[in-house]
């Protein structure tokens, strides 16, 4: 599977600023809601302590930055990274209304050229966002490079179960989603490119594969929903 997309930066950007306004009723609908569980539990695992300074990386509408937010508690700082200003829109609005404005730095930013110096975060998170991203491994390079000493890199992505009768199951799901998103949000490109970009990302074991070569060891993966999605996590040494 490729490290790399080839859609344009601008591109993509432009796709999340059509979708912005749809995009959190999307991705219940395209997960079955179980995005927020899958949060809960990558919460868990995390286990950011309290007064951490933490990086979350294409933040999109700031849900996963909000849960970060109350993890780090008020003497912690969540900075939260996205190229689509219209996402950060959302995400602005999502911050306000939860009283974490003095908490949470939203950034209109590259999560390939981070405009952050070495070592500055304990942990650093992507949701949903690598596969976006036009060279994986650079923003994993990216998110070491950011991340202290003895700190935590953590990425929830979309994955491909592993198990073949699933994997028929869920190719033909992902088929689907386009036409789900005709009806809600009437961008049927939109969601046919996003899936292609579900359906020709790394698979779990390949992830984990970059997350040693770019230093973050030990690394490891955990499945959810049969493998439709993976929770990795590294550690800088």
């Amino acid at each position: 599977m490729p490290l790399t997309n080839k859609t344009s930066e601008k591109d993509v950007a432009d796709l999340f600023d059509r979708v912005s306004n749809k995009y959190d009723s999307m991705n219940n609908v395209i997960t079955l809601g179980m995005h927020k569980r899958w949060r809960e539990e990558t919460m868990k695992v995390l286990d950011v302590k309290y007064g951490a300074t933490v990086l979350d990386l294409c933040c999109g509408t700031g849900d996963w930055s909000l849960d970060l937010a109350h993890a780090v508690g008020v003497s912690g700082h969540v900075y939260a990274l996205d190229f689509s200003a219209d996402m950060l829109e959302i995400a602005k609005k999502k911050v306000a209304a939860a009283g974490m404005t003095e908490r949470v730095t939203l950034i209109q930013g590259d999560a390939m050229n981070l405009p952050f110096d070495d070592q500055m975060f304990d942990c650093v998170t992507i949701g949903f966002g690598l596969r976006n991203v036009p060279d994986a491994k650079q923003v994993l390079q990216e998110m070491q490079r950011v991340t202290r000493l003895e700190g935590v890199v953590a990425c929830l992505e979309t994955s491909q179960p592993e198990d073949k009768m699933i994997h028929k199951f869920w190719s033909l799901y992902f088929k689907v989603v386009p036409f789900m998103a005709k009806m809600v949000t009437d961008h049927y490109d939109d969601y046919n490119y996003l899936q292609q970009t579900s359906k020709n990302f790394l698979s779990a074991h390949e992830l984990l594969r970059v997350f040693n070569e770019v230093g973050l060891q030990p690394a490891s993966y955990r499945m959810f929903f049969f493998g439709a999605a993976a929770l990795h996590i590294g550690f800088k040494k």
